[in-house]
């Protein structure tokens, strides 16, 4: 099943962050693949109980799937991206 994807303003904070090229990457496999596999990824344990992760190399995407869509909630570096 194919979603569609929705992003909260936190991601695009998280995006500014990141070298253009590592953004751009990120964005592209978020839109073409992402939603082709989604509910197939890890789901997270814990405080972030419910939501689920994607891997683009050394950056984790962190997002819910709710119904027909997707919502992206961080993108950050492996190293960050569960301190919140």
């Amino acid at each position: 099943m194919a979603y569609s994807i929705t992003f909260k303003r936190s991601v695009t904070r998280d995006l500014k962050k990141l070298d253009t090229s590592d953004a751009e990457r990120i964005l592209s496999l978020i839109t073409e693949e992402l939603p082709h596999f989604a509910d197939s990824l890890p789901e997270l344990k814990g405080k972030f109980s419910g939501l689920r992760k994607y891997r683009v190399g050394e950056y984790r995407v962190v997002f819910a799937i709710l119904d027909d869509s997707i919502l992206i909630t961080r993108v950050r570096h492996r190293k960050e991206v569960y301190k919140h």
